[in-house]
């Protein structure tokens, strides 16, 4: 962490009206330029409020699409527009398409790691925290759901609806690599902790955990429980944001980067202080969404927000 980055980045904020929106999963030094740090949906809902004339996304590609969908009126920056995200890539717009067409009347709930293209052909758009309570407000029994398939089971499981998986393999490369062996040599390791587990995760995962929630979840719930240490079985990145949020008690994560490779995002990897530091200074990458495509995503965007403020 380079102690000049973090001064230059909180100079140029100043200068230039700027706020920084941090993802839960990014590096420690990150985090700590960061004017908020959340989940994907707490970081849309910020980005509509800010009044800011910028706003840099310290997050991967998808969520700087979003926050400029959403407001169109400000200069939205991506430090790495190369910084993707395995489940927004693996639904396509065509692929959509096709299963709209199989389900005629199915509302099409997307989840945010998707990417603007896609959002705009959604009914709802919902996170890991949110998902379920969306799905239980539908009338409709025959969901359309994606990209994630693990996310899709849990809200099946949780609402007793019918899922239909849009795409039927839609994974994270991270949550997709745990294993029930992972969590019993986490358990062995660190006895007496509580394990909490990402919804993307696969069911083995969730069926073995104390708590399942988004990331903001888990740190609500880590604030609130009697209980000092936690086991963490999703990405790394998230224990930096539970030591600086709850910093009196100890976070495990499932795996490292030394004992499995899936224990970081490389996408999320990609964004780093420097980037973050040229992203504002030379005010690069501009992410621009067509109006169109804009409006139609916002719209998905709005319905979700009118279920949830009920």
């Amino acid at each position: 962490m380079s102690i000049e980055f973090i001064k230059e980045i909180k100079q140029l904020k100043k200068e230039k009206n700027a706020i920084i929106l941090g993802h839960n999963y990014m590096d420690y030094g990150v985090q700590l330029v960061s004017d908020f740090t959340g989940d994907s949906y707490d970081l849309a809902v910020k980005a509509m409020k800010t009044n800011a004339d910028i706003i840099v996304f310290a997050g991967v590609y998808f969520m700087a699409e979003q926050a400029a969908a959403l407001n169109p009126e400000k200069l939205v920056l991506s430090p790495d527009p190369n910084a993707g995200c395995t489940l927004s890539d693996s639904l396509d717009v065509e692929t959509l398409k096709e299963f709209k067409k199989m389900y005629p009347k199915a509302p099409v709930v997307l989840y945010i790691n998707t990417s603007i293209a896609a959002k705009a052909m959604a009914d709802y758009i919902v996170t890991s925290s949110t998902a379920v309570k969306v799905v239980s407000s539908l009338d409709d029994d025959v969901i359309l759901f994606g990209p994630d398939a693990n996310l899709a089971n849990y809200v099946q499981r949780k609402t007793g609806k019918n899922i239909v998986k849009v795409p039927p393999n839609g994974r994270c490369l991270v949550h997709a690599s745990y294993t029930r062996q992972l969590v019993d040599v986490a358990r062995k390791k660190y006895q007496g902790a509580l394990l909490m587990a990402h919804p993307e995760s696969p069911l083995e995962i969730l069926e073995a955990s104390d708590f399942v929630g988004s990331t903001n979840q888990m740190i609500d719930f880590a604030r609130k429980s009697p209980l000092k240490e936690f086991i963490v079985a999703t990405e790394i990145g998230m224990i930096n944001a539970l030591q600086i949020n709850v910093p009196e008690k100890k976070f495990y994560p499932l795996v490292t980067t030394e004992t499995c490779s899936c224990a970081r995002c490389p996408y999320m990897a990609m964004v780093t202080l420097r980037k973050i530091r040229d992203s504002l200074m030379e005010g690069k990458h501009i992410v621009k969404v067509d109006p169109e495509v804009a409006e139609r995503a916002k719209r998905a965007f709005e319905n979700t927000m009118k279920i949830l403020e009920k």
